[in-house]
């Protein structure tokens, strides 16, 4: 089977909301973002819209529409995490008052395309599920509220065909530092395809991330720019 039955066209989605928080992992107690929406959370927008076991999705570019500013807020979080050998949490005894420093008036363009996996059947092809995200997509729908980082900033969201004007990104360029790319699950496959099935550990995966007039460029997971 050749590379065009197999990976997609590139798609294109408009994404915005009020605020974002892209959480940095070096931070251990206060919630800072990152200056631009991370690859893993475009990743799990597009798959609140369309997720299935034939599709693997892959972010190759961001474009940031609106100026980066920031905002600072103090937010109630729980300090403690459920267990199933407990019958829930007092809030009130759990209750912790932390800072943040949260994006607002976020708006990207999240340019991805998907392989089909070695799950797709028969009946399934690139066509098919292109089509399935964008009517999804168009129509608003998803198998949960998609977020920009965390689940109370909701991500509104919109499909940019490609007979439309892609949107104008910021004219602006930085060097954005390393970035969290995605997350290697101990059960998924590594670079090398070796299968692990411990669900209690990931593996950060990084890259250098760079604001080229607005755009930045996403490399391929099992790139050499991407670092564990």
């Amino acid at each position: 089977m050749n590379d065009s039955a197999i990976k997609s066209r590139l798609l294109r989605l408009k994404v915005w909301g009020d605020n974002a928080c892209f959480t940095r992992p070096e931070m251990k107690v206060e919630r800072v973002s990152y200056d631009v929406m991370t690859p893993s959370a475009a990743r799990g927008i597009l798959e609140a819209i369309l997720w299935k076991p034939a599709i693997r999705w892959h972010v190759t570019q961001i474009d940031v529409l609106k100026p980066i500013r920031w905002e600072s807020m103090r937010r109630n979080e729980v300090g403690s995490t459920m267990s199933p050998r407990t019958d829930g949490i007092f809030i009130e005894e759990n209750r912790q008052q932390r800072a943040g420093l949260f994006l607002r008036d976020v708006a990207y363009t999240i340019h991805a395309r998907f392989d089909l996996t070695d799950k797709a059947g028969p009946e399934d092809t690139t066509i098919k599920f292109q089509e399935m995200f964008l009517r999804r997509a168009e129509k608003g729908q998803s198998f949960h509220h998609p977020y920009l980082g965390c689940r109370e900033f909701a991500a509104h969201f919109e499909p940019v065909f490609h007979d439309q004007p892609l949107p104008e990104p910021i004219a602006e360029s930085r060097d954005l530092g390393w970035m969290l790319h995605d997350l290697l699950h101990d059960n998924s496959s590594d670079k090398n395809g070796n299968i692990h099935f411990c669900n209690e550990v990931c593996h950060p995966l990084f890259f250098r991330a760079m604001l080229d007039q607005g755009r930045m460029k996403v490399p391929a997971f099992d790139s050499m720019e991407v670092r564990s």
